[in-house]
């Protein structure tokens, strides 16, 4: 049986997903040092992307600087897609991602240096440089996963992936406002460094037997370059349709990557605390983690690992995600926007999940650098194209932040219609075989 078969196969009786993280963490030591990194850097991570957005908002007002600083946290990581995969492929991935995480350590920390309005230039610098490495550190992790669990602990595995990143960017959005407003900005950026240096450490003590790299230098000779090894990887995309799909699926979850900029002008200008701007986005973004990381549990309980409902429950997850987002244009104050922002997001993390999952399940293990290189650059260029297109908007064409959300959800539901298709023909039931 292939592995689709095998999880759509299986009986019927499942312990909830909560019960698995636990188990999880406690079996396989492991992945539960791939986990730990993830928490720390990730909750780092929104300490320091609420401080620079609310020190350009402050040292611009400017909506489009914001949405600038987004661009060059996410444009460097597309363009880094036809080279990250090949390395991530070639190399030892563990070895990757610690050097990528050493590295980011002490970009961010020069953001300390930071201090007036004409040094600006040096924050989209230090992004820049920050995401190319993370171009390489993402790919690397996914793709090193199904090394570190079996098959059944996969869906489980993706899913408390997801609730880290929910709880790392709940947690972090809450407590990076308030240090932010609180403690200085300063200090948001020596945490996240910090955050990277532990992360290395945690990770080199991952043992792992990464057999793909000496078959992927045995097939492509020790001097291949890049260049080969990419148009290998296009021959297996064009081959298998599906897979190709797959790695699609999550360019809509990067649209939804405006909603940075879109949370942040909220927090900023329509729900503002008084003269604590980034409190307000702080709980924003806090409440945008907490419906991610409940979304996979619901997802769950409703597809029960079934492959057939993991691809329909995609398109059905993009609509709610749209409907959230044009409820939150008609939000009276800050705390009854937080109940759509958390529904949102609950639908959203599900597609993340759901087709990481997929993809784990159905790419081989020679390619799956290559394959989640190409699935984080859509996703990244997702992101950089609804922030440039959300930053022009409010700036130059003067689009109301409400008027706005309202188009933006309608946005949303596009990926959904156009995966109806794909969910026609890879989305029913498969016949069980030997």
């Amino acid at each position: 049986m292939d592995a689709e078969t095998i999880a759509e196969t299986r009986p019927a009786r499942r312990e909830p997903m909560r019960s698995r993280y636990f188990g999880l963490l406690r079996a396989n030591g492991n992945f539960r040092r791939v986990w730990l990194p993830q928490l720390i850097s990730e909750i780092g991570d929104w300490f320091y992307s609420l401080a620079v957005y609310d020190l350009l908002l402050q040292f611009t007002g400017s909506s489009e600087a914001v949405s600038w600083a987004i661009i060059l946290q996410t444009l460097p990581w597309f363009l880094m897609t036809p080279l990250a995969g090949p390395i991530v492929d070639r190399f030892s991935r563990r070895r990757l991602m610690i050097l990528a995480d050493i590295a980011r350590g002490f970009v961010v920390l020069g953001l300390i240096l930071v201090r007036t309005r004409s040094e600006v230039w040096l924050i989209y610098i230090l992004l820049g440089a920050e995401v190319l490495f993370a171009s390489v550190f993402e790919p690397a992790r996914n793709a090193l996963l199904p090394d570190v669990c079996s098959a059944e602990e996969i869906l489980p595995a993706n899913a408390l992936s997801s609730l880290t990143w929910s709880t790392a960017l709940a947690v972090g959005a809450a407590l990076g406002g308030m240090v932010t407003a609180l403690a200085g900005r300063d200090f948001s950026f020596v945490a996240n460094s910090l955050s990277f240096f532990a992360s290395a450490v945690l990770l080199a003590g991952v043992h792992v037997r990464e057999s793909y790299v000496a078959s992927s230098r045995h097939r492509t000779g020790p001097h291949a370059g890049a260049f080969s090894s990419l148009r290998e990887g296009i021959r297996y995309l064009r081959q298998d349709l599906k897979v190709l799909v797959l790695a699609t699926a999550k360019t809509g979850i990067g649209v939804l990557g405006g909603s940075l900029l879109l949370l942040a002008v909220f927090g900023e200008k329509i729900f503002a605390l008084p003269g604590r701007g980034a409190l307000a986005m702080g709980w924003l973004y806090t409440a945008r983690g907490v419906g991610a990381g409940t979304g996979p549990l619901i997802g769950d309980a409703l597809t029960r690992g079934e492959s057939s409902r993991l691809w329909k429950s995609i398109s059905l997850s993009y609509f709610i995600t749209g409907l959230g987002y044009i409820a939150l244009a008609r939000a009276p104050d800050l705390w009854l926007a937080l109940v759509p922002i958390a529904v949102a997001h609950m639908a959203s993390s599900n597609v993340w999940v759901v087709s990481t999952t997929l993809l784990h399940l159905n790419a081989a293990e020679e390619f799956r650098g290559r394959v989640f290189a190409l699935d984080s650059g859509l996703v990244m260029l997702g992101v950089a194209a609804s922030n440039y297109v959300l930053g022009v908007s409010l700036d130059a064409w003067k689009i109301e932040p409400r008027h706005l959300a309202t188009l933006f959800g309608c946005a949303l539901m596009v990926p959904g219609l156009l995966w109806l298709p794909a969910q026609a023909r890879w989305g029913r039931a498969p016949t069980a075989r030997s």
